[in-house]
């Protein structure tokens, strides 16, 4: 059951909400998606899990166990973890998270992390056998598990399907103080579930669930053209502030593989030769800014991001496009925030179908938000919005996730060209249609089966792409 300003929302299918019902369940939907983090949110999920088990355990752990389903591994691998000095890994996230992490902080946890606190962490991770890491299979895709021994204690955390559900929270097989009594919000940042033990994930096979039973983009855009919004503005309007700030951070200064300053030299060097119209340059302009903000973070930048369906990066690709066709079009104020609201709701609807973490890339996801929240600020009908999604599925739906690096700001460049291509398609009555591929008769079948390709067809892709990163797989 949902509250907000004294009404409860506690029916489960939005179809079968009143309006006023509708506009807060969706509302408290951005609200509980647009929540800020530091960095890639994998190594900050494992720091975050590794400073509350030393919260628990009182100390400095002699020593750190920590699990992980492959697709934290994954994520973890090749991305700089930040306010790190520049390390990178589970063990580096871990061992961080636990000399310096703030657990009250949650996915923000290494914001205060200091010098000393930096190399205190390299003197452990020089130590052998201080920090071991292994991978723990039959578990939900997201999943880690951190074991703190000191002074004949073990505390125990595990988080499970979300990067703050916290599942498991123990101290010598007992609940932490925060719950015999304790402030829980204190101890364990509001989020700790304080169990005694994983639930059980269920059937793998089972479709992912969705955030709002009966959520169409009809509903949304019922939403979004006509209700409440002012529940979520606060987030929204974070979501522009944080994402630009990183996005001009990763235009200015040299970050990663630079995508969004190699398509700003580009079109600037074209520009010259006139060779872009203003079209083409806005476009462009669209990519580079999401883009920049990627590379940043992927680098290791220290500022926070408002993240979507777990990641910044769909929450920076969700936001960038969206912000730069509004400036273009002279739209601001209560008109840009219903489209970004748009664009973020349309990238939680089409994620839910595939799942927290898989091979299938989620910024398609976020790239077909930003597309359809371009295509409404352009004016397009209902039609023109479904069909930029269904042009977005059936030209990049399906490009592989192989962890968080430098390449996710190319893949964001792609996803957004794709997504842009979508609605200058749409809006002239042109698409791709059913029985083509994956396309079906209707956006929702077609977002429908992607998901069914992402969640089940790729899942095997998702392990092979594992035993190529950890070595397991020789060619």
């Amino acid at each position: 059951m949902t509250h907000r300003k004294g009404i409860a929302v506690d029916v489960k299918n939005v179809a079968d909400m009143s309006t006023e019902q509708r506009d807060r369940a969706l509302c408290d939907l951005l609200n509980s998606e647009l929540i800020c983090a530091l960095g890639c949110t994998e190594p900050i999920a494992v720091a975050y899990a590794a400073a509350l088990a030393r919260l628990v355990l009182g100390c400095e752990p002699e020593s750190l166990e920590v699990g992980c389903s492959g697709n934290i591994i994954k994520n973890v691998k090749s991305v700089t973890v930040p306010n790190s000095g520049g390390m990178r890994g589970v063990e580096a996230a871990a061992v961080l998270g636990a000399v310096g992490g703030a657990a009250s902080a949650a996915l923000e946890a290494l914001e205060g992390v200091s010098e000393a606190d930096i190399a205190r962490t390299r003197d452990l991770l020089a130590q052998e056998g201080y920090c071991e890491v292994t991978l723990i299979e039959g578990v939900p895709n997201l999943y880690i598990e951190i074991k703190a021994h000191a002074l004949g204690h073990v505390a125990e955390v595990a988080i499970s399907e979300h990067h703050t559900n916290v599942v498991r929270c123990t101290r010598a097989n007992q609940l932490c103080p925060a719950a015999r009594g304790g402030d829980v919000e204190d101890s364990c940042s509001g989020t700790c579930a304080l169990m005694s033990a994983v639930q059980s994930a269920g059937d793998s096979e089972a479709p992912a669930a969705k955030p709002l039973e009966g959520l169409t983009l009809d509903i949304i855009l019922d939403f979004v053209e006509g209700g409440d919004v002012s529940g979520a503005r606060e987030s929204l309007e974070r979501q522009l502030t944080l994402n630009t700030a990183i996005s001009e951070e990763g235009l200015v200064n040299e970050w990663g593989a630079e995508v969004g300053r190699t398509l700003l030299a580009h079109a600037v060097e074209h520009w010259g030769a006139r060779t872009l119209d203003v079209n083409d340059d806005v476009a462009c302009r669209a990519r580079a800014r999401a883009a920049a903000g990627s590379h940043a973070r992927m680098s290791g930048c220290a500022l926070p991001v408002a993240i979507v369906c777990g990641s910044g990066n769909q929450g920076i690709t969700c936001a960038m496009p969206v912000a730069t066709y509004a400036e273009e079009l002279g739209i601001e104020g209560d008109r840009l925030l219903r489209a970004l609201a748009l664009s973020d709701l349309v990238a939680i609807h089409v994620k839910s179908y595939i799942g927290a973490l898989s091979a299938f890339c989620g910024v398609v996801c976020a790239g077909c938000g930003a597309g359809a929240a371009i295509e409404w600020m352009r004016g397009g009908s209902r039609e023109q919005v479904g069909a930029t999604i269904v042009n977005t599925l059936g030209n990049v739906g399906g490009i592989v996730c192989d962890g968080a690096k430098a390449s996710c700001a190319a893949k964001i460049s792609a996803a957004v060209d794709a997504a842009i291509l979508g609605a200058d398609m749409a809006q002239a009555g042109r698409g791709f249609r059913a029985g083509e591929g994956i396309v079906m008769g209707t956006v929702e079948e077609t977002i429908a089966s992607m998901g069914y390709v992402g969640r089940v067809g790729m899942k095997d892709t998702d392990v092979e792409i594992l035993k190529l990163m950890t070595g397991e797989t020789r060619l």
